[in-house]
């Protein structure tokens, strides 16, 4: 076993599960705070990589530099392109982290992780690209995701750079320490508590070759490209 989307989703899940359990809705206002902060990391670390290379930061340029590099693990993510002009607008059917949340019994987390996380990314990318998400598949029969004010005349010919992107070891690591970090200032000791409760629960399904993995990318700076 190795590290994949669904290994990805169920760190989301717990850290959900967890905070909720034991803070109620300040455990819940913190997950959404930690999942914005990740993925505005994620976000700004595409335009840093974009930047470099004198790329506009558009919506072609977002799709370019996505950093998730799709495993053979799961069953990919799968949707319905609806529109290009005046909007941009996906409806994704299938999702291996909604696969993984509804094997969880952890749909409302994943109802709010997937309403937060690639708006984040977006954002920390260029805030003025206009990412919507109204919907998606843990509470409804699809994710809704729209760009705004595209006007595409036809389907951007972009290529993910696939150099630029990192195994879900980086991934997993990059969500559990940035969770953590926000976890642990909010709550302080509790906090702390909380993210050793998920690193166990992490040991116990996954085995301890791949906790050390991730506990590896302790001391990583997420928020620079390396």
């Amino acid at each position: 076993m190795g590290f994949h989307e669904a290994v990805h989703a169920h760190l989301a899940a717990k850290f959900y599960t967890y905070l909720k359990e034991d803070f109620g809705e300040r455990g819940k206002a913190a997950f959404v705070l930690a999942v914005q902060h990740y993925g505005l990391q994620r976000g700004q670390r595409m335009a840093q990589k974009a930047i470099r290379d004198g790329k506009e930061l558009n919506h072609p340029t977002f799709m370019e530099y996505n950093e998730l590099l799709a495993t053979s693990e799961v069953v990919p993510a799968d949707g319905d392109l609806e529109s290009l002009s005046p909007d941009y607008e996906l409806h994704i059917t299938n999702c291996p982290w909604h696969d993984r949340f509804l094997e969880m019994g952890c749909l409302e987390a994943g109802d709010v992780y997937c309403s937060l996380i690639d708006k984040a990314v977006c954002r920390g990318f260029n805030p003025e690209l206009i990412f919507e998400a109204e919907t998606n598949l843990n509470s409804s029969s699809y994710c809704l995701h729209r760009v705004k004010n595209t006007f595409y005349e036809a389907f951007p010919d972009v290529a993910q750079k696939t150099e630029d992107a990192y195994g879900f070891d980086y991934h997993c690591a990059h969500l559990y320490w940035s969770i953590s970090e926000v976890v642990a200032a909010v709550f302080q000791a509790d906090g702390k508590a909380v993210n050793a409760a998920v690193l166990k629960d992490f040991t116990e399904t996954y085995g301890t070759e791949m906790t050390d993995r991730l506990v590896s990318f302790r001391h990583t700076n997420f928020n620079v490209f390396r």
